[in-house]
């Protein structure tokens, strides 16, 4: 079959790759050769899909449903293969293909791509979410892989700094969230094993449970800094409530709460995040999502 990519998976990349990145032209030949070599039958290209991964619903020659991914190398797939070959299972989705055969390519369990926890009500969601996310924060591997919290955020850091001395406006929510990084930075003292990308709509319905949390970008640090993207889900609500920085308040004590991590902390690395966010969505001309996570990150 044609593995046409999505028209979002086409836009994404556009947005970030390399002048000569030549990923999405070599896709259907690397897809085709993935298919064959572990002898797949194809169903469908998951659509709309991601933003930085093919996936591809598929059955392996037992009849069983698996989902094959594709991704670029800069989205760190070798990565997301060891965290849930570390996980197993456990609150994320089950690895079937641990030896990588080809880079960038993952044979998954299939889920039920269309039913995210986001279907849910935005209480039970959170709830439901959260739960998910504890699963996954155990010790790293020893000698592991894995991108710290420090690293990741040092990189961003640097492009924050640049987009503010081009944009005046962000400059002083660059500063303040520069500033609550360095002073999370010097009280960390937790280790942990993070999913890294964790959202609502990361965390799809399964069989063999409940809900289970899908594309990792793992990283090792505090707990906070991964449950601090939990925080602003569904930021175009929050913000077209007249309550909307009193609710992000009490959903930030709400989740501490649950799930046992530092308040502030977590509001520190929420105002981290949102302005990261905030400030690359400005950087690839997507200005309505950069006006609602800059909004949203002055209310904290």
């Amino acid at each position: 079959m044609a593995f046409e990519p999505p028209r979002r998976l086409v836009r994404a990349l556009g947005e970030t790759a390399p002048d000569g990145d030549d990923w999405l032209e070599k896709l259907p030949g690397v897809a085709e050769r993935a298919v064959e070599s572990r002898d797949l039958a194809v169903e469908r290209v998951q659509v709309p899909g991601g933003r930085s991964s093919l996936v591809v619903l598929v059955r392996r020659a037992d009849g069983s449903p698996a989902v094959l991914k594709l991704a670029p190398r800069r989205a760190r797939p070798e990565s997301e293969r060891a965290a849930l070959a570390h996980w197993g299972g456990l609150g994320a989705v089950q690895l079937l293909d641990e030896a990588a055969r080809t880079e960038g390519v993952l044979l998954l369990e299939r889920l039920h791509p269309d039913v995210s926890v986001r279907s849910l009500p935005e209480s039970k969601a959170l709830l439901e979410a959260a739960g998910t996310l504890r699963r996954l924060w155990v010790e790293p591997p020893a000698g592991h892989p894995f991108e710290t919290v420090a690293e990741r955020t040092g990189r961003q850091a640097e492009a924050m700094r640049a987009g503010a001395l081009t944009d005046p406006e962000v400059a002083p929510l660059v500063d303040a969230a520069l500033g609550v990084r360095g002073e999370l930075l010097d009280g960390a003292s937790e280790e942990r094993l993070l999913h890294g990308t964790f959202r609502q709509s990361k965390v799809l319905a399964g069989d063999r449970m409940p809900w289970l949390a899908v594309g990792p970008d793992p990283v090792v640090g505090e707990s906070a800094f991964d449950l601090a993207r939990l925080v602003r889900d569904r930021v175009e609500d929050l913000v077209a409530q007249p309550s909307g920085a009193s609710t992000t308040r009490r959903r930030i004590k709400r989740l501490a709460e649950s799930l046992e991590v530092d308040q502030e902390r977590l509001r520190g690395w929420t105002l981290f995040r949102a302005v990261e966010s905030g400030v690359r969505a400005r950087r690839v001309g997507r200005e309505r999502d950069a006006e609602l996570l800059l909004e949203f990150a002055g209310w904290l």
